[in-house]
């Protein structure tokens, strides 16, 4: 204020002005004297926009999480408006590229070492092994990582990243913080070598040693001291716009030191900061341009801590993003040189470490071959048996990282059962285990506050019936074996093909008499003959090729179809003597018949709101003995008509009982049993993925056998009856009938030839027959030598036509055609 109203300074330039950054914004906006501060951010000119750009130091923060595929961070500030600066901009630029900001923790400036030992404590409970320290106070940044030291934080599988509000003041800080702080890596802005800035050292090493001859004298020039003397800008710009109008318009001056009202207004002040903000210049810090009033860093350098030293790792640019060199290409693996982490390891931190872990098990009265407790009263030391349990023990050996536990049995003072499986998952959602480890099935609803891991144990509900062992004989049950569209199909089959054969065989000139005769006669060789030549054979009946043709389709047919048939028949005379008594759900809601189920089971809920049975006819049960006592009960005698429960409990049922019972109905599918966690905990894909390799080699079937012999593994009772019906339909021989169609009608067309001519030779001779009406005796006096020619056509057999030649047969049928009015004129006077 003094150096505004006294002096009318036209430019104030400071070290650290962190404290009244608010207060500058303001001062400088209300006078238009441009203020240049240099903070960790670089310099910043006010009044501008927001000087606290975090922007492109958080971007190259990003950067490292990613190479080390960290998912989750802490972040570790100062309580100043610094520190919080750079929340918003961790927040935004994590959330693009999937990074959890998990825990932030403020520490103020004058916070005791208690205080901030107890915050670090709290931090060692988490999960989270990676943490971002934000702080521009050197001193609380130094008792920060000593007492970091003290709580065992800066050890094997913890990483530690600074920003570049303590890397740039690390020679300020304490010595033996800078001790304990190896293996930490940082970031700050990258100053280029040059020719310039060598020169610079020898004349500060010279100054220092001229000022302070009995001190040692040091080439480490603070950053801060190379931004301030790239401040010599403020001379150029100053020099373009001259010195003219250089006064300031006054204000009333009433006294008040700190009135803003009466400060006066600088008239180059516009103009001053508009050349600043202009102006390019390659300084000793590198590229010199203030971007919305700050300094922006074009590169960012990466430094790891050795010793009380630091070896750059990496470098950060926006365009290229990480490097090994700057300006190099390499590829994702050789982005950044090889690091030394805390606790003197070369391995690269995971990110997160797993506590002791707090695992519930279920306490079962029943079925514990899946889950079963022994607790050691002496010791209070819980175990847990069984095949979930073995399983459980199977994937921590897979995993790549220890897993401490302890087991927690889900019980009451009367170490009973504390409710259901529904009741038990809740403890997850109320954080009071953190894993539950058990026979729990994987169902829609639960997944809305836990997160299941795959399922390691396929599983599905079905329902459990006794087995009817009907003696009793149903006199249609031969008809049984067809459906009634295949037996429709055959028979119509058999009326078309006996209409065939009938056409083909009706001709005036052959000598076959099996279609001769009256209609009746006719009629019913349809039906008949192609019945009968299943059984007898037919061959020497048929007179015409294509005739046989038609019949051996027809008896490959039959043939296909009676063996389908009495396969059918022997099933269905086999299944009937091991039918179920119920076989849907719907037969035992219209009887009214109860139900069991498994007690403090979801199945309850499915059988109420899925399968829609009656809540009062439903009873819960806990051991195998209870499911063969309430199944040989009875409905009727307050026992249960059918159990409902999962397929891996009905099998262990089975194997005991299985002679007396079985599966049917459809399955009600789920997804099986799995470990629960919390939701998003971050163990669930290490665990699927310990659980596929489980499942994969041999220790999911040993584990099985171990506890179940063959009975998870095999198919014995595994298979619920198919309770649809076992008749042939139409459908499954659909392609025999169009075959035989299409073959048929094909060589009925072959024969069409005949069967014209047939008809022709009808006309012919009833037009001959009404046109020639001659005297009697001249038709008795033809009598003879039709009588005679048609003897000769006669001993001409078809046999006979068939061997001479084709002029021998087109004599025989003009003989044949001549004689026939004569012939006729001879059977009516007969008449």
């Amino acid at each position: 204020m003094d150096l505004l109203k006294n002096v009318e300074a036209h430019v104030i330039i400071g070290s650290e002005l962190l404290v009244g950054k608010t207060f500058l914004v303001e001062l400088g906006q209300k006078s238009q004297v441009p203020f240049v501060s240099f903070s960790n951010l670089g310099p910043t000119i006010f009044p501008t926009q927001n000087p606290q750009n975090f922007s492109s130091s958080v971007k190259a923060i990003a950067a490292i999480l990613q190479e080390f595929e960290w998912s989750e961070v802490v972040l570790i500030y100062e309580d100043t408006e610094y520190g919080n600066g750079i929340i918003p901009y961790l927040v935004g630029v994590f959330q693009d590229i999937g990074i959890r900001l998990g825990h932030i923790s403020a520490i103020s400036n004058s916070a005791e070492d208690f205080e901030i030992l107890r915050e670090l404590n709290t931090l060692t409970t988490m999960q989270t092994r990676v943490f971002i320290v934000h702080m521009s106070t050197p001193k609380l940044g130094s008792r920060l990582f000593v007492l970091a030291y003290k709580a065992g934080m800066l050890s094997k599988d913890y990483a530690w990243l600074i920003t570049d509000g303590l890397s740039n003041s690390l020679d300020v800080m304490d010595p033996r913080a800078i001790d304990l702080m190896e293996g930490v890596l940082g970031i700050r802005p990258h100053i280029p070598k040059s020719k310039d800035l060598e020169n610079f050292k020898k004349r500060w090493n010279k100054n220092l040693h001229l000022m302070k001859q009995n001190s040692l004298a040091s080439d480490q020039v603070s950053i801060f001291g190379l931004w301030a003397y790239d401040i010599y800008l403020l001379s150029m710009a100053t020099e373009k716009i001259g010195l003219m109008n250089t006064s300031f318009f006054k204000a009333s001056y009433s006294g008040n030191s700190i009135d803003l009202a009466n400060l006066g207004v600088s008239k180059i002040g516009p103009k001053l900061v508009n050349e600043i903000l202009g102006t390019k210049i390659k300084g000793l810090s590198g590229e010199f341009h203030l971007f919305n009033g700050q300094l922006q860093p074009s590169a960012f350098e990466i430094f790891n801590m050795i010793g009380t030293g630091e070896r750059v790792v990496g470098y950060w640019t926006l365009e290229k993003g990480l490097s090994r060199n700057l300006g190099s290409n390499k590829g994702p693996r050789n982005k950044l040189k090889k690091i030394l982490w805390p606790g003197d390891s070369i391995t690269i931190p995971k990110g997160w470490a797993v506590p002791e872990l707090k695992v519930a098990i279920p306490k079962k009265m029943g079925f514990t071959q899946f889950v079963e407790i022994h607790s050691n009263p002496h010791t209070s030391e819980t175990k847990c048996l069984g095949f979930s349990c073995d399983v459980f023990f199977a994937v921590l050996e897979t995993l790549d990282f220890p897993v401490p536990y302890k087991f927690i049995p889900f019980i009451n003072e009367n170490g009973e059962s504390a409710g259901t499986y529904n009741d038990l998952l809740y403890q997850l959602k109320e954080k009071k285990v953190d894993l539950v480890v058990g026979d729990t099935t994987i169902v829609a609803n639960r997944t809305s506050y836990v997160e299941f891991t795959l399922p390691y144990s396929e599983s599905g509900v079905i329902m459990l019936v006794p087995i009817k062992r009907d003696k009793r004989k149903n006199l249609w049950i031969f008809v049984q074996p067809w459906h009634w569209d295949l037996w429709l199909a055959f028979i119509t089959t058999l009326i078309f093909i006996g209409f065939v054969i009938l056409i083909m065989e009706m001709k005036p000139q052959t000598t076959n008499t099996t279609f001769q005769g009256p209609l009746r006669r006719q009629l019913s060789m349809i039906f008949y003959f192609p019945f009968s030549s299943v059984v007898l054979p037919q061959r020497e009946s048929m007179v015409r090729d294509c005739t046989r043709f038609v019949l051996a389709i027809w008896l490959i047919l039959t043939i296909i179809l009676m063996q389908s048939y009495t396969a059918s028949l022997s099933t269905m005379l086999t299944i009937e003597e091991l039918r179920p008594t119920f076989v849907s759900v719907n037969e035992l809601r219209r009887k009214g018949c109860f139900v069991g189920y498994q007690n403090g089971s979801f199945v309850k809920d499915l059988l109420v709101h899925q399968l829609m049975l009656n809540a009062s006819k439903l009873k819960p049960y806990d051991t195998v003995l209870d499911y063969y006592k309430a199944l040989s009960e009875g409905s009727e005698n307050g026992g249960v008509s059918a159990i409902f429960d999962e397929i891996p409990y009905i099998r262990v049922f089975l194997a005991k009982y299985g002679n007396k019972y079985m599966m049917t109905g459809p399955t009600h599918r789920t997804d099986g049993f799995g470990f629960a966690f919390p939701l998003e905990s971050r163990l669930v894909s290490h665990f699927s993925r310990a659980i596929l390799r489980v499942r994969e080699n041999k220790t999911m079937d040993d584990i099985e056998k171990r506890y179940f012999g063959h009975e998870l593994t095999s198919q014995s009772h595994a298979d619920p009856i198919d309770t649809s019906s076992p008749s042939l339909g139409l459908y499954s021989f659909g392609g025999l009938f169009i075959i035989t169609g299409v073959v048929t009608i094909l060589a009925l067309i072959v024969s069409e030839s005949y069967i014209w001519r047939t008809v022709r030779t009808v006309r012919e001779c009833s037009q001959r027959c009404l046109s020639s009406k001659e005297p009697n005796n001249t038709k008795e006096a033809a009598v003879e030598p039709t009588t005679e020619n048609e003897m000769n056509a006669i001993e001409q057999s078809p046999v006979q036509e068939i061997e001479n030649s084709e002029k021998a047969i087109a004599s025989t049928s003009n003989q044949i055609e001549e004689n026939i009015s004569p012939q006729q004129e001879i059977i009516e006077e007969n008449n």
